[in-house]
């Protein structure tokens, strides 16, 4: 299992939402995580999953 930088769910491997960044391959539980996360994405890297967007 992953974990969603952004909410900070599991999300499994097979997940639609995903985005590729600074070489490494980060899985969403959602649209909006992924979306949130591409807009920022060092945000979530340095502070962390937050919660729902």
């Amino acid at each position: 299992m992953m974990i969603d930088p952004v909410c900070g769910m599991e999300v499994d491997e097979t997940s639609i939402y995903k985005t590729m960044y600074k070489g490494k391959l980060y899985y969403f539980c959602s649209n909006g995580c992924k979306k949130a996360f591409e807009k920022d994405p060092e945000k979530y890297l340095r502070e962390g999953p937050k919660g729902m967007p």
